[in-house]
């Protein structure tokens, strides 16, 4: 059975999925959150309440906090 934490989320966005209490992703979540994570195009339908909006924040909300520690990093 997959888990949030086998679909590669940063650590942050892991704890607030856990801390919503959320430890299993649909099955729309599972196939389209990995893909997302590479930055690679996705298009997936899915009924209504089963986390398709989640499929697609969840990897952006990682992506941008990567995003913002590269951009604390000092200029050479």
């Amino acid at each position: 059975m997959t888990t949030f934490a086998d679909l590669g989320l940063s650590q942050k966005v892991l704890s607030a999925v856990t801390d919503a209490g959320y430890t299993v992703p649909t099955p729309i979540q599972a196939g389209a959150i990995p893909p997302a994570l590479m930055r690679r195009d996705i298009c997936g339908i899915a009924q209504t309440g089963t986390g398709k909006t989640a499929s697609f924040v969840l990897p952006m909300l990682t992506l941008l906090e990567k995003g913002r520690a590269r951009a604390r990093m000092p200029r050479t």
